[in-house]
């Protein structure tokens, strides 16, 4: 029934009935391709499209690939715990205003300044950037050098020197200072030899028992400034003020990584040997304090005593105010007290 009707319609169209249709060819009532499919270029130009869309994925997916190789920090950085601003910081040059943002993840032997604020400091002797000498308090501009030079030297070898971290005298550091000044060197030459809580190293030295801890990686981070002025006539001095962060872990290996901070504010002079009774070419101290974040409290054996994760308390409780070792804007405290720190 659907063949005859088919035809009578094609006939109808053509002007006569269904066998005038071979004198000519008529054209049929219903539109190409209804019967026997859709037309295969149509076909095969979606199929065209679909690859298309397929091989543009393909490519999107291995050049997104390829870009997290050469760069990971873009995927990193959007892990939990994991901070997309980890540029390094500007040198300072004057007092911060504030202290630094809380950051969050914990330290391990691969990222041990992770979640710390030191993450984006610069590392070791590099970062004491010194600043530009010129001449002051009748000193010469090559003064002044020599005193920056000098004081860099001293806080590196008092607080960098891999074998002073490991417990050894800091020798180096204290060639620097004057003999003829018959206060420092002796009392720090004491101190390391037989320290106690009236003659204790650590208020000028970094030092940690290598029987206890070692140091998780080669870096140290620190972040500070150096400043100068004119003294007294012939005389130059230099203020140093500089946070120290050492990742460490337990000897031997393994186990957590935790962070010991401390913080130096140390003032030299250089003096002209022709106005003063000093060795030319020698460092005098003046006053210096200091503060450290997580140590053992009233421990006095020369050492810095970190605690980690899960340790039971040692040393004496803490009863001093809650301190930001990380904290820049104000001045070291030195209360001579053991408070707690609010961050490591």
């Amino acid at each position: 029934m659907v063949t005859r009707r088919l035809r009578e319609q094609d006939a109808a169209a053509a002007g006569g009935r269904w066998w005038q249709r071979k004198k000519r060819a008529p054209e049929p009532v219903l539109p190409p391709g209804w019967r026997t499919g859709p037309a295969w270029q149509e076909l095969n130009g979606r199929r065209g499209r679909l690859r298309t869309v397929r091989t543009v994925s393909v490519l999107a997916l291995v050049a997104g690939v390829a870009l997290v190789v050469v760069r990971p920090a873009l995927l990193l950085d959007r892990l939990p715990g994991h901070h997309a601003d980890a540029s390094p910081l500007p040198a300072e040059t004057a007092r911060p205003d504030a202290a630094p943002a809380a950051r969050v993840g914990l330290p391990d032997r691969a990222h041990p300044f992770r979640g710390s604020p030191a993450e984006r400091w610069a590392s070791g002797a590099d970062a004491i950037v010194l600043p530009e000498a010129k001449a002051v308090g009748g000193m010469s501009e090559a003064d002044v050098a020599l005193a920056l030079r000098l004081t860099k030297e001293f806080l590196v070898g008092t607080n960098l020197d891999p074998a002073v971290l490991r417990g050894e005298e800091p020798t180096a550091a204290m060639a620097l200072l004057d003999p003829k000044d018959w206060d420092t060197l002796p009392e720090l030459r004491r101190s390391l030899r037989d320290p106690d809580e009236r003659h204790d190293p650590l208020g000028l030295v970094t030092r940690f028992d290598p029987d206890e801890v070692a140091p998780a990686g080669d870096v140290v981070r620190v972040r500070g400034r150096m400043t100068f002025g004119a003294g007294k006539r012939g005389e130059v001095r230099v203020h140093a003020d500089y946070t120290f962060v050492y990742p460490l872990a337990r000897a031997g290996g393994g186990g957590s990584v935790t962070r010991t901070i401390v913080r130096r504010d140390v003032k030299a002079s250089l003096m002209d040997p022709a106005r003063w009774l000093v060795t030319r070419g020698r460092l005098n101290l003046g006053l210096y304090a200091s503060e450290v974040g997580n140590t053992a409290c009233e421990v006095y054996d020369g050492y810095y005593h970190p605690e980690f994760d899960g340790d039971a308390d040692s040393g004496a409780s803490a009863d001093g105010p809650a301190v930001d070792p990380y904290d820049r804007h104000r001045s070291v405290a030195n209360s001579g007290r053991c408070g707690t720190t609010t961050r490591t």
